[in-house]
This record gives structure tokens, C-alpha cells and sequence, in this order.
């Protein structure tokens, strides 16, 4: 516990001055060792009221939210109600895609490991009632397939939506009320909030995006993302602490501080087994298993995800072999800065973890084979062209799609550099890194079919 103390009272006296540099509004710690638990928060959980954030504040959590959701699923395969690798169209004749033939052959793991496939950046509003997971299946009807399910890892928001769905349809109630039920209630967990008119019951932190070039962020015109991709990370709220409540259980083998099992010790394991390679992209980790990211660090591995909503930023980070969880949620600002400098030093202290440094642009970059990479990378969200100019600059030229068009102005040309093989970095920080783009596979030529940085975004005509 020593070490637990220390690192605690540093984090209690620092935090502050953290989120001044990192002009972050508001963050709110836990951490979990030695089976007893660090919380602490600091800052204004809304520029536009001026509320104080403390260790009751809940904050999104947002794509975090997936890994609650595969553990929804593997209780189901606990029950005996499901079959990771049966077609998922089983249990949802109506699951269709652009695709009929993949739609056929994808099952849940599939979905778990983001293997799936098909296009999955879709926050298709269908409304905010208990039905908007199942109204949104009928709204990707026609998705494109971008690979066949298996062949490689693209992260998928829409595969979990539609996880979502099957855990509806096989428990018989709405996800929230599943998730509530299943997870909230038997860990003892007390400030979590599925919407945002459970949220307005607690102390709740709004989102802060960027404002003017060179000033603070500014509070977010609305709370979250649409209820229909609830499943994937839209709204989950809660505290640091029952955040860090939640690792426990699966620290423990399943088990609930009372004692109650909540997953079966298999079921945890498995979760925790690489499924497929992740390209090397900085903070994906290097493999995926069924909900979470593994990371192989020195000391790991550990487990985590890490989540995103408008204006409000979540990391979690587990190392099974020592016991110990680190929860971090904030609502703007530099937040990757507050992760490197948080996260480093208590897996460091509390779990002999080296976390590695995020990827910095070489200062000789290396050579890239622009044939292969030169062209346009379309999805529904964006379309990126990539460009070289006269100086043989390597250029990113991006024009937001669909909703995510109305969210600010248009992003200017980003410059990149070769960095690793067909990976390239951004020469200055994105959201706080250099962001990795890595150009995958062939088009049928010699030049990439792929453009991915997480997702996979397709060389546009080619299929």
C-alpha cells in the first residue's frame, strides 16, 4: 500500500497543475492495487456553469463502453445462450449488409475482434427511445464490405451496435437495462448513468472541444452521440471509481466484491486472448482479443481500451499478473499528454509496466514508395487524399461526410512522413500525437487498398 500512498499523494498535489498545462477542464483518477483503491478530481466539470468536479463527477467513458459490452456477450455464452462462432444471422435473420454473402458468414467473434469487415463509423440517430438498437440495423442495410470478415482488424462502432442487439434479443429487455442488470447492479456500482437524464442526477461532466487556434477548449453544443450506439460507446457516464469497480471483477476472475460471480474465470481468460494483429499505430496495442486491447509492454501485458465521445476523453488500463487498474476520464483538452504523464508513472510505480513512448516522427524520414500510397481512401465519414506537392511533401487532404461535416469547419492539409515501411506519422501533433496512417494490402497492382489508422478506409473505385 506504501507505494499506493505515494503515488496517490503525488497525483492528489499534481492533478491540478496537470490540467492547467494540458488545458484540460476537468479530470477525474482512480487506481486500483493492492485491492484497495485511489480516487481524486480536479477542475471545472463545465466552463459554461463553472461546477467543480470531485470523485463523485461521472464523465463518459465512451468507447469503453465496448468492453462492457463483450462481457454482456460472454455471459450469454456462460448461459449457454450463444455461440461466439455461430452466424450471427441466427440470432438476427434481419442482419443485413451491402454484402449478403459476408452478412451470411459473420458471427459474434467477428464482431468482438472487429474482424467483421464491413464500413462501422455510422452513428445513424433512430431516436432516443428503448428501440433505437433495433431500429438501427434497418439503417445499415446497405454498408459496404471493405474485406472479407476474418482477413484483418478495422475498428467497427457498428458491429458493436449491433452485439447490442443480440444481447436484446436474448435476455429480453432493452441493452441499457441489460447492462444495468447484469453488470451495474451486481458489482455494487452506484453512479452510473446510461443517458443523459440519468446523468443530470449526478454531478456530470460535459465535453469541451476545441475553441479558437491557440485557446482554451470551449463547452460542447450537446451532451453526447445518438442513443442507437449505446452499445458502442455513446453514453455511458459513470464515476472514476465504480469505473475502476467494474476492472475489479474482471481482475478477480468474474467475481463481485459480495462474492457473486458475474462471469464465468473462462470467459474472463478468453476476453484477454489475442484474436487478431493490430497495424503499429502508437496506442491501439498490438492485438485484439474478444473487447479488449492488448498491449504487450515491458512488465505487461496489459489489457484496456481506450474511449471517445464530443468532448470527453477515457482510459483504462489493466495488468492482470499484478492487480492493478488505472481509470482516467477528463472532458478536454490536451488529454493525451495527461494519459502519458498519469498513466507512465503509475503502472511504473504500482505494476513494473513500462509504458512506451507515443511514436515521434524521425528525424530522417524514411523513404516511401509514393506509387504505392498516392491516390484517395474513401469512407463515409471522410475522404483523404493523399498527395505529394512540388517540394515532395507528402500531403493528407480530408473533407469531412455526413454528420460529422457539421461538426466544425473543414480540416486543413496535414503534412506526413515516412516512419515505419508503408506507416506514416503526421509531422506535427493531431489531438495531442502523431497520428499513424499505414497503407495495407494491394489493389490488385502494386499500389495499397487500404489506408488505415485504426479504421480501414478503402483506395476509392477499387474493391
Amino acid at each position: 500500500m506504501n507505494d499506493l500512498n505515494d503515488l496517490g499523494a503525488w497525483l492528489r498535489d499534481a492533478l491540478p497543475g496537470m490540467l492547467t498545462d494540458t488545458r484540460v477542464p476537468a479530470a477525474s483518477i482512480a487506481i486500483l492495487a493492492g485491492g484497495q483503491v485511489f480516487t481524486t478530481a480536479a477542475g471545472i466539470l463545465n466552463r459554461s456553469t463553472g461546477v467543480e468536479a470531485d470523485e463523485d463527477s461521472v464523465f463518459q467513458i465512451g468507447s469503453i463502453t465496448k468492453t462492457w459490452t463483450a462481457t454482456l456477450i460472454m455471459q450469454l455464452v456462460d448461459d449457454g445462450l450463444l455461440d461466439l462462432d455461430a452466424p450471427v444471422q441466427q440470432i438476427i435473420p434481419e442482419f443485413k449488409l451491402g454484402d449478403a454473402s459476408a452478412a451470411k458468414s459473420i458471427t459474434t467473434r467477428h464482431l468482438l475482434s472487429h474482424v467483421s469487415g464491413f464500413e462501422g463509423d455510422l452513428f445513424n440517430d433512430t431516436g432516443a427511445g428503448d428501440d433505437a438498437v433495433e431500429k438501427y440495423l434497418a439503417t445499415i442495410t446497405d454498408v459496404p464490405q471493405l474485406f472479407s470478415p476474418g482477413e484483418r482488424f478495422s475498428y467497427n462502432n457498428a458491429g458493436f451496435v449491433v452485439l447490442g442487439r443480440i444481447i436484446e434479443l436474448l435476455r429480453g429487455v432493452p441493452f441499457d437495462t441489460a447492462l444495468r442488470e447484469r453488470l451495474a447492479s451486481p458489482l455494487g456500482l452506484t453512479h452510473v448513468a446510461t443517458t443523459a437524464s440519468e446523468a443530470i442526477m449526478f454531478r456530470a461532466a460535459l465535453g469541451h472541444i476545441s475553441g479558437e487556434v491557440g485557446g482554451d477548449p470551449v463547452p460542447a453544443p450537446v451532451w453526447s452521440l445518438v442513443r442507437s450506439n449505446a452499445p458502442a460507446g455513446a453514453m455511458l457516464a459513470m464515476t472514476a471509481r465504480d469505473f475502476v469497480g467494474y476492472a475489479r471483477m474482471h481482475l478477480n476472475g468474474g467475481i463481485a466484491p459480495d462474492g457473486t460471480r458475474v462471469l464465468s474465470e473462462s470467459a474472463v481468460r478468453a476476453m484477454q486472448q489475442p484474436q487478431v494483429d493490430v497495424p503499429d499505430l502508437g496506442l491501439l496495442g498490438g492485438s485484439w482479443g474478444l473487447g479488449w486491447g492488448i498491449f504487450d509492454w515491458d512488465g505487461g501485458p496489459v489489457i484496456g481500451h481506450d474511449g471517445g465521445t464530443i468532448g470527453q476523453s477515457a482510459f483504462l488500463r489493466i495488468v492482470p499478473a499484478a492487480g492493478v487498474a488505472v481509470a482516467i476520464l477528463t472532458n478536454g483538452g490536451d488529454v493525451i499528454a495527461l494519459y502519458e504523464r498519469i498513466m507512465t508513472k503509475a503502472l511504473a510505480a504500482l505494476a513494473g509496466v513500462s509504458v512506451p513512448p507515443l511514436p515521434v516522427p524521425p528525424e530522417e524520414p524514411v523513404a516511401v514508395d509514393l506509387e504505392r500510397i498516392l491516390g484517395t481512401y474513401s469512407s463515409s465519414v471522410t475522404d483523404t487524399t493523399v498527395r505529394v506537392d512540388e517540394a515532395g511533401r507528402i500531403w493528407l487532404d480530408r473533407t469531412m461526410k455526413g454528420a460529422f461535416a457539421e461538426l466544425g469547419p473543414a480540416p486543413e492539409p496535414v503534412e506526413v512522413v515516412g516512419w515505419r515501411g508503408d506507416t506514416l506519422l503526421t509531422r506535427e501533433r493531431q489531438s495531442g500525437m502523431h497520428l499513424a496512417f499505414a497503407f495495407l494490402g494491394r489493389d490488385g497492382g502494386d499500389r495499397a487498398a487500404y489506408m488505415h489508422n485504426g479504421r480501414a478506409d478503402r483506395r476509392a473505385g477499387s474493391r
